[in-house]
């Protein structure tokens, strides 16, 4: 039984506000807790009406004050939008509070729109060809014997687990390089996902860190007493998945009957590639689907996330989850 761990993207439900968001995640991370995940990750995204957690490492340091023992990271940190030393000296920080507890997953995209990062004061043309260079930087303040003369305080000596992110082959070769295990995001774009395990794994290079590949894949559940229940939850995030791909992102929406039966054929073939990364349904057909995931793509650990309207549907849904993978 490979350990299954949450993704939440403290979403924004419609008619709620970003305080209640940040509840809900910290009241997840709890239940999580409780059902034995091995990890609670929070993603970095700015500029988007429906996702509270922009600020993702103040974030962190309020789910895991909320926690005991499970594993809580940023799923990832957007590193071109900040300067590695900042980046160590907050994980150095959260890592002093939280011993043993907290993990740095490291993305090279925006996590944004180009107008909302040049707000955060990237340098668009240059930033993302700098993010091997910065991995390395940050890597460094993180050691014990750093090789810069700058030192992260708290960060320095911690040895925060890194963890490259992506959804394509670029962060698959990156993470072989440098011996880290690798998290791609299979539960929103999966089309490169069986190359970019390949690539890892055949390339995979020993590290201090990491002495063998280690896959963690991104996928989404949507789990109900009934199948039809649980493709009513699924809607609300095929409704945010669709509207942000179209350049209407906002607030998550209620459940809609039959939403995608009634999209045009080009809006649900934009979805076909996402739902062959999801579990929707009771128990038993979510355990034929995640069963049958893990089997295809031989990944060492699940990312599950759970895009659902109403906060204690998706409390019931990480139950189920748990449950029927034995973790309870």
């Amino acid at each position: 039984m490979i350990p299954l761990s949450v993704l939440d993207l403290a979403p924004i439900a419609e008619g709620n506000d970003a305080a209640q968001a940040l509840h809900n995640s910290r009241d997840l991370a709890r239940h999580a807790e409780r059902l034995n995940f091995q990890r609670f990750w929070l993603a970095e995204h700015h500029g988007m009406p429906g996702i509270a957690s922009a600020a993702t490492a103040v974030m962190i340091g309020y789910v895991a004050a909320g926690t005991s023992r499970i594993r809580v990271g940023a799923g990832g940190i957007m590193l071109p939008n900040h300067a590695p030393l900042v980046i160590a000296e907050q994980f150095g920080t959260l890592a002093s509070l939280y011993p043993g507890r907290i993990d740095l997953g490291l993305g090279r995209a925006p996590g944004s729109d180009q107008l909302t990062a040049r707000a955060l004061r990237r340098n668009l043309a240059a930033d993302a060809d700098e993010f091997p260079q910065d991995v390395l930087e940050l890597q460094d303040y993180l050691s014990a014997a750093p090789q810069q003369r700058v030192r992260a305080v708290p960060g320095t000596g911690l040895q925060v687990p890194l963890w490259i992110l992506g959804s394509s082959t670029y962060g698959a070769q990156l993470a072989a390089h440098l011996g880290l295990p690798y998290a791609f995001a299979s539960h929103f774009a999966p089309q490169q996902m069986m190359q970019a395990i390949d690539i890892y794994r055949s390339n995979f290079k020993p590290s201090a860190q990491l002495d063998k590949p280690y896959v963690m894949l991104g996928f989404n559940v949507f789990a109900a007493d009934t199948d039809a229940g649980a493709h009513l939850l699924a809607s609300s995030m095929q409704q945010a998945f669709v509207n942000l791909r179209t350049g209407r992102p906002g607030k998550l929406q209620p459940p809609e009957a039959g939403y995608l039966e009634r999209l045009p054929d080009d809006a649900r073939t934009m979805l076909e590639s996402v739902l062959s990364c999801s579990a929707i349904g009771s128990p038993i057909t979510v355990k034929r689907a995640m069963d049958a995931f893990i089997a295809r793509t031989g990944a060492d650990e699940l990312m599950v996330t759970s895009q659902i309207f109403d906060h204690q549907a998706r409390l019931h849904s990480y139950a189920i989850t748990a449950q029927v993978h034995g973790m309870l």
